[in-house]
């Protein structure tokens, strides 16, 4: 998917939400335990139910690896589906790779000639060439770790050299000789609404992947205030918020519910900017 379309598409459906499937096979209800496949019904049925509400999805690895071989098979399947039956979503495999070149071939064989995502995050820490093979995809995307939603992020991303420059932003600055605007997205924690102005003076016109509004507590005005460009610029991501909203026979409507309501404060913040000429 290329920058444009994810742009239209945003304007079309009036929303930037990305809704992370994190899905923790202990949390969803217990009656798709009886299913052949417990994660995958459940990530069926919140698709169906907030597909219209959004532009991206993002199955977080972590999730589905722990349940082992059967686990991945959840996130193959979940994938598929969404391509087949939802193909103007943005599919982002939440992976957080990054090794040595030839390791970082094969992360990027799996997540784009296989599992046929649209983008996957990678860490930034090993440098140019452990990044570097996921950019020979044409069409595929690149979410670089950049400025994370955790406490743990001050240890090192805030650390400044000798001239006062901070680490995700050198990281920021030196991986745009790496790829363009068109391929690269970097992950910006909405914990930190601030911070936003010192990404946009690095990055103007890439998209950011913000994680943290919902249950980590970020607030969407502030990223909105101090992210948004021109292009919108932004997929902001809320998982247990939504995905877990209902706990019984009624999730996906709860799902829906509350996906809608995120999506009206974007329609908003839309207008304001100027992007859409008039709200849903």
């Amino acid at each position: 998917m290329t920058k444009q379309q994810l742009f239209d598409n945003i304007r079309r459906k009036q929303s930037f939400l990305c809704i992370g499937l994190d899905t923790d096979i202990r949390k969803i209800p217990s009656h798709l335990l009886a299913e052949e496949d417990p994660a995958f019904a459940f990530n069926k049925a919140v698709i169906d139910a907030t597909a219209s509400c959004c532009v991206a999805y993002k199955p977080n690895l972590a999730f589905y690896e722990s349940c082992g071989s059967r686990g991945m098979a959840s996130f193959e399947k979940t994938v598929s589906y969404i391509r087949e039956q939802y193909p103007d979503q943005f599919i982002i495999a939440d992976a957080k790779r990054g090794d040595i070149g030839n390791t970082s071939e094969m992360y990027a064989r799996t997540f784009f000639d296989n599992v046929k995502a649209d983008a996957v995050t990678v860490a930034p820490y090993m440098g140019e060439d452990s990044v570097k093979p996921f950019l020979l995809y044409p069409g595929s995307w690149v979410i670089l770790l950049a400025l994370t939603s955790n406490k743990g992020a001050n240890d090192f991303q805030m650390t400044e050299s000798a001239d006062g420059e901070r680490l995700f932003e050198k990281v920021i600055r030196k991986s745009q000789e790496w790829a363009t605007d068109e391929q690269m997205m970097y992950v910006a924690g909405a914990t930190r609404g601030e911070m936003f102005a010192a990404i946009r003076k690095y990055a103007p016109r890439h998209f950011l992947l913000v994680p943290g509004i919902g249950a980590q507590g970020g607030s969407l005005k502030d990223v909105v205030s101090y992210g948004m460009n021109g292009e919108c610029g932004l997929l902001v991501n809320s998982s247990r918020s939504i995905i877990y909203a209902g706990r019984d026979a009624g999730f996906a409507e709860a799902a829906r519910r509350e996906a809608h309501v995120v999506q009206q404060e974007m329609s908003l913040y839309l207008y304001e900017k100027g992007i859409i000429q008039r709200k849903i």
